[in-house]
């Protein structure tokens, strides 16, 4: 998928202005161009194809529209626009907030061997690391056991993102397409581009990291110097909470980096100012859909995995009992810990594909808005009616559907 050409990026070094989009004559990608044409052709007619008489056109003055009312005299725009074409989860048309939503949850659907089979070898590798640090530390490190737990299991749990991101970008790339893909495809085209995604969500966590320690930094320099002023600890901690908004401004800013690597093969350095570039102006719609999709994922998950807590709690009840009862504060009881991890492993299974989805049709989204790669993208889905010869520029099926 990254060989198709709707993936590279632009060849002008001056990216689009912000809310404007390229005509369909102008070529998005270096060496190719758009088949010139002084009017769109009517939906499903090739370019070129002789056009039937005025009045005979679909959606022509006096014909049925494109909603089955009268058109008016703009032809094919006579009671709304003409019907984008979807060959995959997505129309190829700047999307709206559902859109977005249905296409995570159509990837899903239509793409659940793959999709469901990834996330879920996911899970288990990842719910049985932490189950297994919390078996091995047993409580000792008291109240701290959490965190202990956590830095453990981290190196674990951050491979493992950083595979599933990689390889369900590649499964939403081909599905937007309309195109089937196994693991095996996944892993094939992912792999190349593993280290240097990983080595971008190692930069992006130490930037959002290193900017709440720097606010927070005279908090903490001040109450190592052994004072506590009230009146002046209070305006340190204001300082420090500000650090976070600063940097939940940068994830957004970031956000859509590691698609901008995986498929248009971008360096590092390079995916960060291209997720820069294409977030410029659209900043609050990308934290807002991002932030709806983690709410929708939490609801999800929550619902899933609240059985299982309960479950556990009832098979640990006697355990957490004589923990009480004695006042020791060891680790919780291993039945209920093996019930939770079941509980994780199937809402993780649920939820990872659908927030990596929205990621990669949020970064499609706003390639579409700005450089009208949904142009290209209707030629690598092999439509003809935009020049498409099929999949990656070559005649014939996507060799991917025959496996």
């Amino acid at each position: 998928m990254t060989d198709t050409p709707g993936w590279a990026s632009p060849g002008s070094s001056e990216p689009p202005r912000d809310g404007t989009r390229p005509t369909a004559d102008v070529p998005t990608v270096p060496g190719q161009s758009a088949p010139p044409h002084d009017t769109p052709p009517a939906w499903g007619t090739a370019p070129g194809a002789p056009q039937p008489p005025y009045g005979q056109q679909p959606g022509g003055y006096g014909q049925p529209g494109p909603y089955g009312g009268p058109a008016g005299p703009g032809g094919q725009y006579g009671w709304g626009a003409p019907q984008s074409p979807k060959p995959g989860i997505i129309p190829l048309r700047p999307l709206g907030l559902g859109e977005i939503l249905d296409g995570a949850m159509s990837t899903v659907r239509k793409h659940w061997r793959t999709t469901l089979g990834l996330s879920l070898g996911v899970a288990v590798v990842q719910q049985g690391a932490s189950l297994g640090a919390q078996l091995a530390v047993k409580g000792d490190t008291g109240e701290y056991t959490p965190v202990v737990t956590a830095l453990v299991s981290m190196p674990v749990t951050l491979l493992l993102g950083v595979v599933a991101a990689a390889l369900l970008t590649m499964v939403v790339s081909r599905a937007i397409l309309g195109q089937s893909v196994t693991i095996r495809d996944a892993w094939r085209d992912a792999r190349p581009r593993l280290l240097q995604l990983t080595g971008l969500t190692l930069l992006t966590g130490l930037i959002g990291v290193g900017v709440v320690l720097l606010g927070f930094t005279p908090l903490i320099g001040y109450l190592l110097a052994g004072a506590e002023e009230p009146a002046i600890v209070i305006p340190l901690a204001v300082v420090g909470l500000l650090s976070f908004p600063v940097a939940v401004w940068i994830w957004i800013q970031l956000s859509l980096a590691a698609p901008a690597l995986m498929l248009e093969k971008q360096g590092v350095l390079t995916a960060l100012s291209r997720s820069r570039r294409l977030v410029r102006g659209s900043w609050w719609r990308i934290f807002g859909i991002n932030v709806l999709s983690q709410i929708i994922a939490a609801f999800v998950a929550g619902v899933i995995s609240t059985p299982f807590m309960v479950a556990g709690l009832v098979l640990g009840f006697d355990d957490l009992a004589r923990q009480a009862d004695t006042g020791d504060s060891g680790a919780l009881p291993t039945a209920m810990l093996v019930t939770m991890a079941i509980g994780g492993v199937i809402s993780s299974t649920i939820t990872l594909p659908f927030t990596a989805t929205i990621g990669v049709l949020l970064y499609v989204d706003q390639r579409i808005r700005r450089e009208a790669l949904d142009i290209e993208l209707a030629r690598a889905a092999g439509l003809p009616e935009y020049g498409g010869t099929g999949w990656g520029g070559q005649p014939g099926p996507n060799p991917a559907a025959r496996l």
